[in-house]
Protein backbone atom coordinates (compact mmCIF):
# COMPACT_ATOMS: atom_id res chain seq x y z
CA UNK A 1 0.00 0.00 0.00
CA UNK A 2 1.14 3.55 -0.63
CA UNK A 3 0.33 6.87 0.99
CA UNK A 4 -2.89 8.52 -0.13
CA UNK A 5 -5.83 10.70 0.80
CA UNK A 6 -9.23 9.25 -0.01
CA UNK A 7 -12.64 10.87 0.15
CA UNK A 8 -16.06 9.37 -0.47
CA UNK A 9 -19.23 11.27 0.41
CA UNK A 10 -21.76 9.00 -1.33
CA UNK A 11 -24.41 7.88 1.16
CA UNK A 12 -26.81 4.97 0.64
CA UNK A 13 -29.59 3.31 2.66
CA UNK A 14 -29.25 -0.29 3.80
CA UNK A 15 -32.04 -2.67 4.84
CA UNK A 16 -30.60 -2.81 8.36
CA UNK A 17 -32.30 0.58 8.82
CA UNK A 18 -29.55 3.17 8.48
CA UNK A 19 -27.63 5.22 5.96
CA UNK A 20 -23.98 4.35 5.20
CA UNK A 21 -21.09 6.28 3.68
CA UNK A 22 -18.16 3.96 2.93
CA UNK A 23 -15.28 6.21 3.92
CA UNK A 24 -12.64 3.52 3.35
CA UNK A 25 -13.10 -0.08 2.19
CA UNK A 26 -10.52 -1.33 -0.29
CA UNK A 27 -8.81 -4.55 -1.33
CA UNK A 28 -5.61 -2.52 -1.08
CA UNK A 29 -6.09 -2.43 2.71
CA UNK A 30 -7.79 -5.63 3.82
CA UNK A 31 -6.98 -4.97 7.47
CA UNK A 32 -9.63 -2.32 8.09
CA UNK A 33 -12.69 -0.52 6.75
CA UNK A 34 -14.28 2.69 7.98
CA UNK A 35 -17.91 3.65 7.33
CA UNK A 36 -20.00 6.52 8.61
CA UNK A 37 -23.45 5.36 9.73
CA UNK A 38 -26.46 7.63 10.21
CA UNK A 39 -29.60 6.52 12.06
CA UNK A 40 -32.69 8.73 11.87
CA UNK A 41 -34.60 9.86 14.97
CA UNK A 42 -36.64 7.06 16.55
CA UNK A 43 -35.14 4.28 14.38
CA UNK A 44 -33.76 1.00 15.72
CA UNK A 45 -31.52 -0.96 13.37
CA UNK A 46 -32.12 -4.66 12.79
CA UNK A 47 -30.38 -7.26 14.94
CA UNK A 48 -27.32 -8.43 13.01
CA UNK A 49 -23.82 -9.82 13.47
CA UNK A 50 -20.60 -10.01 11.49
CA UNK A 51 -18.84 -13.31 10.83
CA UNK A 52 -15.08 -13.17 11.46
CA UNK A 53 -15.07 -9.38 11.78
CA UNK A 54 -14.71 -7.20 14.87
CA UNK A 55 -16.58 -3.91 14.73
CA UNK A 56 -16.17 -0.71 16.71
CA UNK A 57 -18.69 2.12 16.85
CA UNK A 58 -17.26 5.57 17.53
CA UNK A 59 -20.19 7.86 18.31
CA UNK A 60 -19.77 11.26 16.65
CA UNK A 61 -23.10 12.98 17.32
CA UNK A 62 -26.56 12.26 18.67
CA UNK A 63 -27.70 9.98 21.46
CA UNK A 64 -28.73 6.38 21.39
CA UNK A 65 -28.95 3.02 23.05
CA UNK A 66 -26.71 0.21 21.91
CA UNK A 67 -27.40 -3.48 22.52
CA UNK A 68 -24.52 -5.93 22.06
CA UNK A 69 -24.68 -9.66 22.68
CA UNK A 70 -26.61 -10.61 25.79
CA UNK A 71 -25.55 -7.44 27.64
CA UNK A 72 -28.13 -4.98 28.83
CA UNK A 73 -28.69 -1.94 26.65
CA UNK A 74 -26.47 1.05 27.32
CA UNK A 75 -26.91 4.70 26.41
CA UNK A 76 -24.21 6.17 24.16
CA UNK A 77 -23.28 9.65 23.00
CA UNK A 78 -20.46 11.63 21.38
CA UNK A 79 -17.02 10.26 22.20
CA UNK A 80 -18.21 6.80 23.26
CA UNK A 81 -16.61 3.72 21.68
CA UNK A 82 -18.50 0.43 21.50
CA UNK A 83 -16.52 -2.80 20.93
CA UNK A 84 -18.45 -5.57 19.15
CA UNK A 85 -16.69 -8.95 18.89
CA UNK A 86 -17.14 -11.12 15.79
CA UNK A 87 -20.42 -13.10 15.74
CA UNK A 88 -21.90 -10.93 18.51
CA UNK A 89 -25.44 -9.73 17.78
CA UNK A 90 -25.92 -5.97 17.81
CA UNK A 91 -28.32 -3.13 17.15
CA UNK A 92 -28.56 0.56 17.94
CA UNK A 93 -31.50 2.91 18.58
CA UNK A 94 -31.57 6.66 18.06
CA UNK A 95 -33.07 8.20 21.21
CA UNK A 96 -32.30 11.81 20.42
CA UNK A 97 -33.88 14.70 18.53
CA UNK A 98 -31.21 14.64 15.79
CA UNK A 99 -29.61 11.95 13.62
CA UNK A 100 -27.30 9.54 15.45
CA UNK A 101 -23.99 9.48 13.57
CA UNK A 102 -21.08 7.12 14.25
CA UNK A 103 -18.09 5.53 12.59
CA UNK A 104 -18.20 1.76 12.10
CA UNK A 105 -14.61 0.51 12.00
CA UNK A 106 -14.22 -3.14 11.00
CA UNK A 107 -11.21 -5.46 11.22
CA UNK A 108 -10.63 -7.14 8.92
CA UNK A 109 -12.42 -4.90 6.41
CA UNK A 110 -16.17 -5.29 5.99
CA UNK A 111 -17.38 -7.49 3.14
CA UNK A 112 -21.09 -8.02 2.39
CA UNK A 113 -20.76 -11.79 2.88
CA UNK A 114 -19.82 -11.39 6.57
CA UNK A 115 -23.14 -9.67 7.38
CA UNK A 116 -25.83 -11.85 8.93
CA UNK A 117 -29.33 -10.61 9.79
CA UNK A 118 -30.46 -12.30 13.03
CA UNK A 119 -33.95 -10.78 13.47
Amino acid sequence: MREMVFRNEEEFFIDEGCFITEMWNSEADGDVSVAKARVKVGVTTRWHRLKGTVERYVILSGRGTVEVGESISQEVGPGDVVIIPAMCRQRITNLGQEDLVFLAICTPRFLPEVYEDVE
